[in-house]
């Protein structure tokens, strides 16, 4: 397939947190943007803007606010609340980031990790560290 000029793309991002700390939540948030813009071989100055959604169950920091100290400052971000629907997966944070890359849509990697893993097993098409992290 013949390579697309630059172009807007949308990755995907999962994670889930331990304990519903600041600390905790800044730790997932920025190791799984680092993640993110690693598999698809991009950087912060490629991030065109970031939103988040986070669980019920998390609410000592905000995920957007967690990402302010990896993101550059002058990167959108947003938080919304995941819809609480029974039986969904707890204590999950959730990114979609929009960003500039040279690679198609389909050569895009998104990134799940911990228990955020279940969410799309469709997509995930290896699992490392011991099933600890999934990746397109």
């Amino acid at each position: 397939m013949p390579r697309m000029s630059r172009g807007v793309r949308a990755v995907r991002g999962a994670t889930t947190i331990d304990g519903d700390t600041r600390e905790e939540m800044e730790g997932k948030v920025v190791e799984l943007l680092e993640l993110m813009l690693e598999r698809n071989d991009c950087s912060g100055d490629d991030i065109i803007s970031a939103l988040f959604t986070a669980t019920g169950d998390l609410d000592q920091h905000f995920p957007a606010a967690a990402a302010r100290t990896f993101l550059p400052a002058d990167v959108p971000v947003m938080c919304a609340r995941e819809l609480a629907i029974e039986g969904s997966l707890e204590r999950c944070v959730r990114i979609m980031m929009h960003l500039e890359s040279d690679r198609t849509r389909s050569e895009i990697q998104h990134v799940y990790r911990g228990g955020a893993l279940v969410l799309r097993p469709d997509l995930i098409g290896s699992a490392i560290d011991a099933g600890e992290e999934g990746r397109l």
